[in-house]
């Protein structure tokens, strides 16, 4: 009998995957395509079976592709620039590319080990010049279609990191990566105007039905569109006016003051007019705090001037409070204390009048009446019309025409979502193709003149300023334009910018002259199923829509959506927290190939839990998994090696094939389904090996179609999940090609037909057993069972039948 030896296994059909490009994806328009992504990884030195958990979901759905007959584009990718290689390059002395190549060796073995089914002809690096040169070409098609954009603004800044960071990269006030504090800094940086399509990136995601609910809601919630309107406040003491963004006119006659951003520009003028210490003390204060901090606890000062209400004339005081974001709407902020709660507590804490002008529909008490419902009222007649009375709706929408009618006010719509801030004062990132001349101030590198090259001799500071400014060579250039002499822009791109197109590239990585080949991005895109981590919802997913949806209006890509259905894993936790090399809880993929082999730790990550739950790592588990990995292994070998009978010996081999075809069935079913809910199709494997393990008298006596049929449904239905077992299997039974040549097996419905089926026996209402039946037996032939059950007929061999209420295949419930 033939043992098991995982790694001898994985080594041997790992190097024939690779020998014979098993897993290469041809341009061929004659098949049906299948296109399975995962995001691909940041470099960073070392996977473990946390990261391996996102590559052994998106291997199963490939391979199960495969099977079908699709033509499945399965690569593979390393998001290589960014923050961590140039923070080791200071601490380690190592230069960010050779500290990044070693890395990406490494992992790249260890997917291979794991036996991941990647086409990697097709594996790209975004920090090598031959990637990056269509990057740049991503920055000036958006620059030549007026997309970006260069101004001086507050923006956030990492001082651990020392780099700018977008809005969406800031998250409870902290940085993304590094997980410290983010605070504030102005400086001239490049912009993306991603607000431009925060309508079309909203309502396209009614169309991702392969999404989840709750990411899509999150690309909602950050978008965040506002309806209301624009009302200009008229500040007799600077003659100008103060304009306020609101989505509730209707509480425009409850004003009493209003609030302005530390950083609006009317609170320089106000310095300007009038000397004010407090003021002049409370600005440095609010500017040296996070966004998180000035939020949370609601802090103001008054100006000394006033604004008049455009409804009544009333003068309202304008105060600067820490609250108010300057980037969010105008920066100004109406306050109405008696339906808004942070209003209410504002002028709790500043003795500010409280004005109610809604009527509440229920009893308010030391709070704000924030509903939009209930009646106006203390308000009296507004352009001759008397309000109360009216509903607050209503209100609303008159108030707002009234205003527009006197060239005060007009409706608009706000977004939470800010521009996209790309700028980013480091080295290890895209050269940003513009430079600077005297003569033709701001000019974009020609295309042809792609890609503008990061310099290899750089010193690294981590000092805050972009290591490139230091490079005269890199610095000093000629104008594209003029011919004179010119600066090259310093700061680099934003890593996202990279990720936001890497997908298309895979289509053709080898195109020289263009990012991609047409044809064959119509061929494979869009991506079938993507696979991911949640915490990319608002990053990298809506980056990657915009630019494709940009690219779309160009004709540039065939998709508006470049990914049809997305699948968010969840972690791997050990000891209750996600595994971490920072928290010391990992499992490396090493010891466990080691130990039990890259099927096992594939397997026990794809059964614990539904591929989007977390799972808890569990020594007792994997060993279980391994243990039923031996025994369906030695299992198949058996009936590989079993005698064969002949047809009239055979005994029972439809309800046999019944059980192997109810697993076929169900595995089937989660891949067709997109649930993927794998830990319930291994449960099955087991349920089946279990059953045919308790059958092997009735398994042995199948004549050779119906064992070859057992045999060769035990080998697929395996497949996807332990790939090398598989194959090994497959080679054992005689077979020249490799598993994922040949096809999935089809269903034959008419094993799925129970002969025998059990159903619950009542008496008078009470369950007293159960007996097994012919299936759709009738009543005659059910009471004829009952009698031959003793347990059961005792109850009512000696009484009078009154009823017998019967469901077919279901119940039967006797009255005596």
């Amino acid at each position: 009998m033939k043992t098991l030896n995982f790694q001898e296994i994985e080594r041997k059909w790992q190097k024939y995957w690779e020998d014979n490009q098993i897993y290469k994806a041809v341009f061929d328009k004659t098949k049906p395509k299948y296109y399975v992504l995962e995001m691909f990884p940041y470099p960073s030195g070392q996977l473990h079976m946390g990261h391996a958990r996102n590559y052994c979901i998106g291997d199963a759905i490939a391979r199960y592709y495969l099977l079908k007959g699709y033509n499945v584009l399965h690569p593979i990718g390393w998001d290589a620039f960014g923050l961590p290689a140039e923070n080791a390059a200071i601490k380690h002395k190592i230069h960010p590319k050779k500290w990044t190549d070693n890395n990406i060796e490494n992992m790249r073995k260890q997917l291979k080990q794991l036996g991941i089914s990647y086409d990697w002809s097709r594996e790209i690096n975004t920090s090598l010049p031959e990637y990056y040169k269509f990057t740049q070409w991503m920055f000036l098609k958006l620059y030549e279609n007026d997309m970006v954009y260069r101004k001086k603004g507050i923006v956030n800044w990492c001082a651990y990191c020392n780099t700018v960071l977008a809005n969406e990269q800031v998250i409870d006030g902290k940085c993304w990566r590094c997980h410290n504090i983010v605070g504030k800094k102005e400086l001239e940086q490049w912009y993306v105007r991603i607000t431009k399509y925060a309508d079309s990136l909203l309502s396209e995601l009614d169309s991702l039905e392969g999404w989840s609910d709750y990411v899509k809601q999150m690309q909602r919630n950050w978008i965040g569109k506002s309806s209301g309107a624009k009302i200009n406040f008229r500040v007799p003491e600077l003659n100008e006016f103060l304009e306020v963004f609101t989505t509730r006119a209707d509480t425009l006659p409850g004003v009493t003051f209003i609030s302005i951003a530390p950083e609006h520009p009317m609170v320089r003028k106000i310095l300007e007019k009038n000397s004010n210490p407090e003021l002049d003390l409370y600005l440095r204060r609010s500017m040296s705090l996070t966004t998180t901090e000035r939020t949370k606890e609601k802090t103001g000062v008054f100006t000394g001037l006033y604004a008049e209400n455009p409804l009544n004339g009333n003068l309202i005081p304008i105060w600067v409070a820490n609250y108010v974001l300057v980037d969010y709407a105008t920066g100004a902020v109406m306050g109405v204390p008696a339906h808004d709660q942070r209003d209410y507590e504002f002028a709790k804490v500043y003795n500010l009048p409280i004005i109610p002008v809604i009527m509440p529909e229920y009893e308010v008490e030391n709070a704000a009446y924030e509903e939009s419902k209930g009646k106006m009222f203390n308000v009296g007649f507004v352009g001759g019309i008397l309000v109360d009375g009216m509903d607050c709706n209503d209100f609303r929408k008159f108030v707002v025409k009234y205003l527009e009618s006197r060239g005060i006010a007009k409706e608009d719509i706000n977004y939470r979502l800010k521009d996209w801030l790309i700028s980013r004062q480091r080295y290890w990132g895209a050269p940003i193709p513009i430079v600077y001349c005297d003569s033709c101030g701001v000019v974009p590198v020609p295309f042809e003149d792609l890609p503008v090259m990061l310099p290899d001799d750089i010193e690294i500071t981590g000092k805050g300023d972009s290591p490139l400014a230091y490079s005269s060579e890199f610095v000093n250039t000629l104008c594209p334009k003029c011919k004179g002499k010119a600066k090259r822009e310093t700061d680099t791109m934003d890593t996202f910018v990279c990720s936001s197109w890497y997908f298309w590239r895979y289509t053709s990585p080898n195109e020289t002259d263009k990012p991609f080949d047409p044809e064959e991005l119509g061929y494979w895109m869009p991506v079938d199923q993507y696979i991911g981590g949640i915490e990319h919802a608002v990053m990298h997913l809506l980056y990657s829509r915009f630019m494709s949806h940009f690219l779309y209006d160009l004709g540039v890509v065939p998709t508006k959506e470049p990914f049809k259905n997305l699948l968010n894993q969840g972690m791997v936790c050990k000891d209750g927290k996600a595994m971490s090399k920072s928290l010391g809880n990992i499992v490396s993929i090493e010891e466990i190939i080691e130990k039990y082999g890259a099927d096992t730790g594939r397997v026990f990550e794809l059964f614990v839990a539904p591929p989007e739950k977390d799972i808890e790592w569990s020594d007792n588990g994997i060993e279980g998994v391994h243990r039923f990995l031996n025994r369906y292994f030695k299992y198949c070998i058996e009936l590989i090696n079993s005698e064969v009978y002949n047809h009239d010996q055979e005994v029972d081999h439809k309800r046999i094939l019944n059980k192997v075809y109810k697993s076929l069935y169900k595995i089937t079913e989660e891949f067709e389904t997109q649930r993927y809910h794998f830990n319930t199709s291994i449960a099955s494997l087991m349920e089946m090996l279990n059953y045919l393990e308790d059958n092997k008298d009735s398994v042995r006596r199948l004549n050779i179609k119906h064992k070859e049929i057992l045999i060769n449904i035990l080998i697929k239905v395996l497949a996807p999940f332990a790939p090398h077992i598989a194959e090994e299997l497959w080679s054992l039974w005689g077979k020249k090609d490799s598993v994922f040549k040949d096809k999935w097996p089809d269903i034959n419905t008419e094993y799925l037909v129970e002969e025998k089926i059990t159903i619950p026996v009542q008496i008078n209402g009470k369950l007293r057993g159960q007996i097994e039946i012919e299936n759709n037996a009738e009543i005659d032939q059910i009471m004829d069972c009952i009698k031959m059950d003793h347990k059961i007929y005792k109850h009512i061999s000696d009484k009078t039948i009154k009823n017998i209420i019967f469901v077919k295949n279901k119940i039967v419930n006797i009255i005596v």
